[in-house]
């Protein structure tokens, strides 16, 4: 995949949305409290992915420093 963090969101998203309209459509919201809400269900699945992703970083080498150790310019003292 070549953007998986934003394929995580669109999955995300709709899969929060349609359930967020399965349990409030007899509500009885206004227009644009749905807006609201489904404004609110698209930026929690973003955050929710962008926390995620803080794992990710995590677990990612840090290659800079490898490739500055097989080239021998590692700290030499």
């Amino acid at each position: 995949m070549v953007h998986p963090r934003l394929a995580a969101w669109i999955v995300l998203s709709v899969g929060m949305i349609v359930l967020l309209i399965i349990e409030a459509r007899d509500v009885g919201l206004l227009p644009l409290q749905w807006v609201a809400l489904l404004t609110a269900c698209v930026l929690v699945a973003g955050a929710c992915v962008w926390i995620i992703s803080w794992e990710d970083a995590d677990d990612e080498p840090d290659t800079d420093v490898e490739n500055r150790k097989s080239k021998g310019e590692g700290d030499s003292a």
